[in-house]
């Protein structure tokens, strides 16, 4: 049922105020887009007000296409958001959680965190604890696809809305990978690697899947075996072996040595569901001196899978870049603008690039640079 329309509401009044909220500091400089994107209004309105407000002298056109507000910024409302973190176990969890906490620094956002431990029933307990702390919206972060639907009733019935990382829960609005196009690029690395370096001669296709993360991410693995056969047809043939790892180097370790004691395969092409996955792969391969036979391909490009590709003549070819360090700030402007009821599409994609060893110091490099390499792993 909609909402009552209040007859004493001008609506000009409040998309005027929604520009003007758009400057966040004193003497702010903003294009027209950043404008609309910050108020949630169409260009073509956003300019129509611009304009207006230019001549009541509320704001100044600062060269072709900048403008600045004459006015104060705003008090925001002060924020309280919870955060119910995946883990501290793997640098991708700790990328998010560290841009998440400096975002909301930087936006004076009040951030209760919490820790589920890559465990469900932590999860349902975070939850109920976020729900007694009454924030005003939650960014879920947990792996298990059998207790989202637990998770979101709890904020549901709360009346929080929710965010959900990489993981979708029933109502929520979904933030993270493209899964299925993030393994088609992935797919036709891998493709292109096995036709061009073995002449597509390849025994058996390895995917290390994450089952209880659910049909999502399972899109990934999917989208790399489409593309390993799109760009390289000869992998029709080839057959496809499924392993669980769970995600976690140790799990995908013993799964692959387990396979590998029976696979009478000369050469493996292995996609893996993230890269903790494919270095527990690689660890199988190279502890029954088998490197050579293999050809791996990993996702998220985190700090361990990027020192892995640093190591001369790896055989971890490539992992699909996710960018987690960049979540938090992103995560942060989606979480306000559902907070200022300002329009948000139900899912938000994040970008994807190939990191390979011949270019992943030109993508990442900082991680020389702080010492973050393969020997400071060690």
């Amino acid at each position: 049922m909609a909402p009552a329309r209040d007859p004493y509401l001008v609506k000009s009044v409040v998309h005027s105020s929604r520009v003007l909220s758009a400057f966040r500091a004193s003497g702010e400089a903003l294009p027209l887009r950043e404008i609309a994107a910050r108020s949630g209004l169409p260009k073509s309105m956003a300019f129509r007000l611009l304009y207006t407000l230019e001549r009541c002298g509320m704001i100044e056109k600062v060269g072709a296409n900048l403008y600045r507000s004459s006015l104060r910024p705003f008090k925001q409302k002060l924020y309280r958001i919870g955060y119910a973190a995946q883990g501290t176990d793997y640098q991708f969890s700790k990328d998010v959680s560290a841009g998440l906490q400096r975002a909301a620094a930087a936006e004076g956002v009040e951030l209760i965190c919490v820790d589920n431990r890559y465990n469900p029933k932590i999860a349902q307990r975070n939850a109920d604890v976020l729900v007694r702390e009454h924030v005003d919206l939650v960014i879920e972060f947990q792996t298990d696809e059998q207790i989202a639907p637990i998770v979101a009733a709890k904020y549901r019935d709360a009346n929080i809305p929710l965010i959900a990382i990489e993981i979708p829960h029933p109502g929520a609005t979904y933030f993270g990978a493209n899964n299925y196009e993030a393994g088609l690029i992935g797919g036709r690395y891998l493709g292109r690697w096995a036709r061009q370096q073995w002449h597509a001669e390849v025994d058996e296709i390895v995917l290390i899947a994450l089952k209880r993360a659910g049909s999502l991410p399972q899109m990934r693995l999917t989208g790399m075996l489409v593309g390993m056969k799109e760009v390289c047809p000869h992998l029709e043939h080839s057959p496809v072996t499924c392993l669980d790892g769970d995600g976690v180097l140790g799990d995908s370790f013993e799964a692959m040595r387990k396979h590998l004691r029976s696979a009478r395969s000369r050469r493996f092409v292995v996609g893996a569901i993230n890269d903790p996955s494919a270095l527990g792969a690689l660890r199988a391969f190279q502890e029954a001196g088998r490197t050579d036979a293999c050809a791996i391909v990993g996702h998220n490009a985190s700090l361990e899978g990027r020192a892995e590709l640093r190591q001369s003549g790896t055989r971890l070819i490539g992992s699909v870049a996710y960018f987690p360090e960049k979540y938090g700030e992103q995560i942060l402007r989606v979480a306000l603008d559902i907070l200022h009821r300002r329009p948000v599409p139900p899912a938000v994609f994040v970008k994807h690039q190939m990191v390979t060893p011949e270019n992943v110091n030109h993508i990442y490099p900082n991680d020389e640079l702080i010492g973050m390499s393969a020997a400071a792993l060690a």
